[in-house]
């Protein structure tokens, strides 16, 4: 059975009843479970403690360009602050491990989908600072799978929780609140979008150093908000450690991401990703960010037939380095910027290659090339011809949506179409941060 049969056979078994669906009563006992958790977490092992509340500085594109230089740090003893104006896992450095889970909410009304906000707050608050977690009561369901043993290490574990458009249908009377731009992802021409692994009402993207440490954290957000909401969609996804220095590659060999907003400028940062106050948008999305997550499969077998030279022309950069087509040494710096004013008619960067038409450089498209990308790769099982299913998770983080459509139909005439096949994904609003202990992810909206 594949990753996607078995995510359905999971939704299934939820939708029928034969799996446990938490009523509400349930979900305010693991919002309970989980402040008593965050207080726990106060009273760490000495390994933890030093870690807790440490604050880490954070290091035109497209699809294939997420363009942080630094992967967060391999100590597990070590966290990124979950309390802030911004959630964490947008501006942070990319971790190496990630999963992507779309879920359909299925709480009954405005206050029980308040009552899974605040589990999935406190849930999150203490994931993310570690700890140890409570002893189950007698006779009852043990709190902690215990997957990552006696303590919860947080491992720079960050989960970012995004709101999809359908949320805002009749169901909970928040279509008057709905961020100004936020709408379905539509197909593009060369798109074959599954529906089943599109959309969705809430988005969480995990991060994390290790595999478990995603995976545990998963784990407990499934158990303690069963009653809100049902998985309709997950994809795990990973990052490639630098070969053999600088940028991470993707399953086609070349450098995955070379430019990006500067995480650590805020003047940078406000006027590309934060949505700012006194805009047309509701007054509850300041300090959030429109997000973009797109499932492309890699068509590597006929990827494979494409001789290096042409592969450079397709992409624009150089293979082994990673550099702009005008840099021939094999050890050139892949942060270099590619320059096109003396190539106007593109005869050594195509005008049709990727980072070419992503962001040709001109005025007239300085506007729609700026992006934030914080993209992954993925290994799915077999198709059913026996076909690897490798791709690339691509995730970017935007002021306006409309930056991220208009690049993407320049994409939509470049010479890599025939090499991927873009399958799923969806448009999210990612709200803003929790702002202390008190608060909880979409506080302003469902006030």
């Amino acid at each position: 059975m594949s990753d996607q049969q078995l995510d359905h056979a999971d939704d299934r078994r939820a939708g029928d009843g034969s799996a446990r669906l938490v009523p509400r009563r349930s979900v305010l006992r693991g919002l309970l479970g989980g402040a008593a958790a965050v207080v726990a977490a106060n009273s760490v092992t000495p390994g933890v403690a030093h870690a807790l509340g440490t604050n880490r500085p954070t290091g035109g594109g497209s699809d294939y360009e997420d363009g942080f230089n630094t992967l967060a740090s391999e100590d597990s003893t070590r966290s990124i602050p979950f309390y802030g104006e911004h959630q964490a896992g947008i501006g942070t450095p990319p971790q190496t491990a990630a999963a992507f889970l779309a879920f359909d909410v299925t709480a009954a009304n405005r206050a029980e989908l308040t009552d899974l906000f605040r589990t999935l707050t406190a849930r999150a608050a203490f994931l993310t600072a570690g700890g140890t977690p409570a002893q189950a009561q007698p006779n009852q369901p043990p709190a902690d799978d215990r997957l990552l043993g006696p303590t919860v290490l947080p491992d720079d574990l960050t989960v970012t929780v995004a709101l999809g458009a359908s949320l805002f249908d009749g169901r909970y009377g928040l279509g008057p609140r709905k961020p100004a731009q936020l709408e379905t992802m539509r197909a593009f021409p060369h798109d074959a979008l599954d529906p089943a692994i599109s959309d969705g009402d809430l988005l969480v993207q995990l991060c994390a150093n290790h595999h478990d440490t995603v995976g545990h954290a998963m784990l407990d957000l499934l158990q303690h908000t069963g009653g809100g909401m049902r998985l309709r969609w997950r994809m795990e996804a990973f990052r490639f450690p630098p070969r053999p220095v600088g940028i991470p590659r993707d399953w086609m060999g070349f450098k995955d991401g070379i430019t990006n907003p500067d995480t650590s400028d805020a003047g940078q940062m406000n006027q590309e990703v934060w949505l700012q106050p006194g805009t047309p948008e509701p007054a509850w999305t300041a300090g959030g960010t429109y997000q973009v997550i797109r499932i492309i499969r890699m068509l590597l077998d006929k990827w494979s037939q494409v001789p290096v030279d042409q592969q450079e022309h397709i992409f624009g950069r150089r293979k082994l380095s990673g550099a702009p087509l005008y840099a021939t040494s094999p050890t050139a710096s892949d942060t270099l910027d590619p320059v096109y004013t003396n190539d106007p008619q593109g005869l050594l960067t195509p005008l049709n290659c990727h980072i070419r038409l992503a962001n040709p450089q001109t005025p007239q498209t300085a506007a729609t090339s700026a992006i934030l990308r914080r993209s992954f790769q993925y290994d799915r099982s077999l198709d059913p011809a026996g076909v690897p299913n490798l791709g690339h998770v691509f995730c970017c983080f935007q002021q306006q949506l409309n930056t991220y459509t208009t690049m993407q139909t320049r994409l939509e005439d470049e010479i890599l179409v025939p090499y991927i096949t873009p399958m799923g994904g969806g448009y999210f609003f990612a709200v803003p941060g929790v702002r202390n202990a008190q608060d909880y992810f979409a506080s302003g909206l469902l006030a």
